[in-house]
Formats: C-alpha cells, structure tokens, sequence
C-alpha cells in the first residue's frame, strides 16, 4: 500500500463500484476498499441454499429508465420483466376484495394529498391522522418503502421519489446483488480492510486497520448510518456533511427466507400480506420465479423489535401469520433458510435511507465535493432515487466525474 493512488474509493456498494469503474475508464489508479469480506454492500445475493437469494436489493426499480438494466442485459443477465404482484391479495384471503380497494385508495388520496398541500412541519404522517382506518396499513407499506413509519418521513423527501419513480420494476433471476458484486469483479480491492480516519492536504491519507494508503483524491461511499456514528474520522473536519448524513438515517427492511415442502399449495408469483390493520406485519411474496420459496419482508420499528428479539422470534412471527393466512399444513411445511438483520451489520447499520422530517436537502449538501479532494457517494446522496441502486450507482458515476475534473485542473 506504498504507492500514491489517484482516487481511493472507500466502500464496495454499487456508488463505491460505479465510481471506481468510471476512474478505471478514464485510466485513473483506483483502489476500492471496502470493510466486508465481499463486495456489493447492501446488494446481496446468498447461494448457500442452491438457489441465488437476494438478502438486500431484488428489484431494479423504474427499470424503465433505469441505468443497471441496460448494462444488465448487455452483460448477459436474464432479465426478468414480470408484473410484481405486491398489490394483490392472493384469494383475497384475511380481506374482502372492497376493503383491500379501499385500502390502496386511502394511500393513493395521502400522497396526492402530501402534492397538493405539503404539511408546514414536513411530517408526512400530517396527511393521514393516527385515527385514520388505513393508517396502519400506510404505515406498513412506508415500513417496507421507506424503512420508517410516516411519522419519521419527510413529506417532501417521500414525494420526490414518488415523482420521479416509475411503475416499470424488473427482477434479475440470478441475483440483484451478484450482478452488482461482478460488476466490480475487475477492479483492484482490498477486502476485510476497515477505514478509521480520512485526512486531506496537498493529498490524502487513509489510516485503515491493515496499514495507510495515500493518494491524491477519495470518495467516501459508505453509509449514513457509519458516516453519522463517526466511525470514519475526517481531517479537516468535515462537520456539514456527517450533519447531513445524520438527517439522512438507515431505515430499516429485512427478509426471511422459507423454503416450502408443498410449494404446489400456492401459485407462483402471488403475494399476502399478513394484516392490513396493522402497521406490525410482514409481506409475503410467494414462489417467486416459480421457486419453492416464501420471501417475508419486515419493515421500521417493527423489523428492529424483531432484530433486537433474536432471529427465532422473527421467524416463528413470519410462520405464525403464514399459518393465519394460509393454514398450519403450509406453515408446518416451511423450513427457514435465511433471516436478515441488517442493523445489526456493523459495517452498514440498515437498510436504505429517509430523510428526517425538514431535511430533505441534506441529500444536496451531502453530495457536494469536500474542498475538491473528497467526495461523497451513496443512494443517500440521489435526490429522488435514493434507497434504489441505481440512485446508488448514478451518484457513485456523479462523484468519479467530480473527482476526474479536479485532477485533470491539477493536472493529474
């Protein structure tokens, strides 16, 4: 770790990949450096069980316009362009086909009502009171799109990505995250290293757990949740930025994975969620591809309490409301394969990020370069694709040009 690099690219998620395959391409040294034994960051695709589980991203959203799609297929991934059955309720088990209309109206009539008359304090959960029949089904689904109940959620931040996003979601057969790790299969790593400290001079000094490396620029693209904690030290202090990042907090969203002995009980492709009465439930999407798999999500306080019980309690609730909805012959068919507790993860303490309520502009700030030499990426950095990977992968693309231009006026 001698040499002086040109930019040290600190995380292996998709921004930390994106950035370091842009330098590559305008023949910068590159050196991506990253906490985890693997690359890919919070895209995940465990093959334990013989079948590619995605335990973070599994769809590419707004795939439409969607950067990663494109250069998916050019790589020659199968790309999967099924309809997501997220909205249906399958047989209309545990609520009436009327009640389940009225539902997604009542969240349809919230967000046009946070568009036309944004709350004065930001609070998203301004435009649907506690006492509201379907606010604890609006919080369950903020649980699972956002991480946080609507009382945690900036309005404005909510709406952006709402505005910009598409109803286009594509899903990859063979691993969201495992495309994502093989885009940066090439590039020169070092895995297992931990960062401690960033100082910035005439260069900069990178102190990790496995010794210094130098180099004339870096780009930071780790978490909100690290950034906040101070695990990272930044010389000069880079006080504004880590605020931002601390009004930009990890929301939460975990899986559990089942494996199903009688998977012909269920069609393929069909979803339930467990209660639309309460905001504590899990959503369970059934045979995806046809596999004989249960795929549960949990969201927000929920996902944390669970977290915090241990992954026993976390599965017997995921089986318990499959054995309500579905009977106990299913339930008792279901060996569980995989659970997530992504809080946990020290080196990234969530899932994906919301602005707090009155911040939504932290996301600009934290973009912005640090005096040139340092820069910031993340999906915590995309003014409305934050939370995807493609807003991960777009501000990564955003922070190497940042970068290339400061060292080609320095004449690097």
């Amino acid at each position: 770790m001698g040499e002086v690099l040109d930019v040290a690219v600190v995380g292996s998620g998709a921004a930390g990949i994106a950035a370091a395959r842009r330098l590559v391409e305008k023949n910068r040294s590159v050196l991506l450096i990253e906490a985890l034994p693997r690359l890919g960051g919070r895209a995940h695709t465990d093959f334990t069980h013989g079948m590619p589980l995605d335990l973070g991203c599994g769809w590419m959203h707004s795939a439409d316009r969607n950067p990663l799609a494109a250069l998916a297929e050019k790589n020659g991934q199968t790309v999967d362009r099924s309809e997501g059955a997220w909205s249906r309720q399958l047989r209309n088990i545990g609520i009436s086909p009327q009640s389940q209309h009225e539902a997604w109206d009542a969240f349809t009539h919230f967000k046009d009502r946070l568009r036309a008359s944004p709350p004065p304090d930001d609070r998203a959960s301004a435009a649907m009171p506690p006492g509201d029949r379907w606010r604890p089904f609006a919080d369950a689904l903020s649980s699972f799109l956002n991480g946080v109940e609507l009382d945690q959620l900036s309005a404005a931040d909510f709406i952006a990505y709402e505005n910009a996003a598409t109803a286009t979601n594509w899903r990859l057969p063979n691993g969201y995250g495992e495309f994502i790790a093989g885009l940066g299969a090439m590039l020169p790593v070092a895995l297992a290293t931990r960062v401690n400290a960033v100082s910035c001079g005439d260069g900069v000094v990178l102190n990790t757990d496995r010794g210094t490396i130098r180099a004339s620029t870096a780009i930071v693209a780790v978490s909100t949740a690290v950034l906040a904690r101070g695990d990272i030290r930044f010389e000069p202090a880079a006080d504004d930025h880590l605020h931002a990042a601390s009004q930009l907090p990890l929301g939460l969203a975990d899986k559990i994975f089942f494996s199903t002995a009688t998977p012909d009980a269920v069609p393929a492709e069909s979803h339930l969620l467990g209660r639309f009465d309460m905001a504590a439930t899990g959503s369970y999407y059934l045979r995806p591809f046809g596999r004989p798999l249960v795929e549960c999500y949990l969201g927000g306080a929920w996902a944390r309490d669970l977290e915090r019980r241990g992954k026993d309690a976390a599965i017997s609730f995921a089986r318990e409301q499959l054995k309500d909805l579905l009977g106990a012959d299913f339930a008792r068919s279901l060996t569980p394969m995989a659970v997530t507790q992504w809080a946990q993860e020290a080196t990234i303490g969530g899932s994906y990020s919301h602005a707090l309520p009155g911040q939504a502009e932290a996301r600009s700030l934290l973009s912005q370069p640090v005096g040139g030499r340092l820069c910031f990426a993340g999906e915590a950095c995309s003014k409305h694709d934050f939370s995807t990977v493609h807003g991960a992968w777009q501000s990564g693309i955003e922070a190497a040009d940042m970068t290339e231009r400061f060292l080609a006026g320095k004449g690097g």
